[in-house]
């Protein structure tokens, strides 16, 4: 398979001029190795390739955005007849706003990149001198801008619901993007990791089933081993920090502690799900 780093350029072979001293025309011809391309470099890289992808993407995510956002109120309004207020309705409006982020960025992503992988699509990245990384991230941050329209919407419906405050949604701006990176991170990962695309699009559903289930429900109500697989899912920080500005007085600290997780997190599943794009890229 071609490899994503520029072929190196065969030696020119250049000859003399038939004036040059030193020479005559039926001389042996000189190598003269001719000089290599520069690689592409990171940044212009991703945004390229963010580019490409929102541009490709723009019209069919549209309706599945609006699915994403629609299942995430209908949750919350079914809530409603069971949370009244307080620390419960703060995690419901939060775990479902986040949860509208799980549906694009990690179950459309995952389904993305496991059929990208089964048609020979990461062949045509393969050719292109584009780092690995600029692939992975450019994709994940194309799907995950499909979310903040759908995820604000989702943030007003439900502090209106369940009249909570909304004077610090402006925590939205980092809650958005770390929570976007860490799943869709992950939903690169298993897209690129599985076998088959059906396996990826099955792998996809049950992360997003996990989202809705750890995410939405309030963690007090949670078993003890099941509030342990909540602390392993990538978007509880964000879920968890969200929820946090609600409260009259907000812990900033606290806050800032689980956004640092989260972004640590993203860190990291973004780091697999490159190296998950090298793994498939070379088979």
């Amino acid at each position: 398979m071609t490899s994503i780093i520029p072929a190196r350029t065969a030696p020119a072979r250049v000859r003399p001029a038939s004036g040059s001293s030193g020479s005559s025309g039926t001389g042996p011809a000189r190598t003269v190795a001719a000089p290599l391309a520069p690689r592409a470099r990171l940044l212009p890289s991703l945004a390229a390739v963010y580019r490409a992808q929102l541009s490709r993407a723009r019209v069919a995510r549209i309706p599945l955005l609006f699915v994403a956002t629609f299942q995430s109120v209908g949750i919350m309004v079914l809530m409603r007849g069971v949370v009244d207020g307080g620390s419960e309705a703060r995690a419901v409006v939060a775990g479902s706003s986040v949860l509208v982020v799980a549906f694009v960025a990690l179950n459309l992503l995952a389904q993305y990149f496991g059929q990208l992988r089964a048609g020979g699509g990461l062949d045509h990245y393969a050719t292109l001198p584009v780092p690995p990384a600029a692939v992975v991230l450019g994709a994940a941050a194309a799907y995950a801008s499909f979310t903040v329209p759908g995820t604000v919407f989702t943030a007003i419906t439900g502090s209106v619901l369940f009249q909570l405050p909304m004077t610090h949604l402006w925590v939205l701006v980092a809650v958005v993007p770390l929570s976007g990176a860490a799943l869709a991170g992950l939903g690169a990962a298993l897209g690129l990791l599985a076998p088959r695309p059906e396996l990826a699009t099955l792998l996809g559903q049950l992360g997003m089933s996990a989202a809705l289930l750890l995410g939405v429900l309030p963690a007090e109500r949670l078993p003890e081993p099941v509030g342990w697989a909540r602390d392993l899912l990538p978007s509880t920080y964000g879920v968890e920090a969200l929820a946090r500005s609600f409260d009259a007085r907000p812990d900033w600290g606290i806050i800032a502690f689980f956004l640092a997780i989260c972004a640590a997190v993203g860190v990291l599943s973004l780091a697999v799900a490159t190296w998950a794009y090298r793994r498939a890229a070379v088979r």
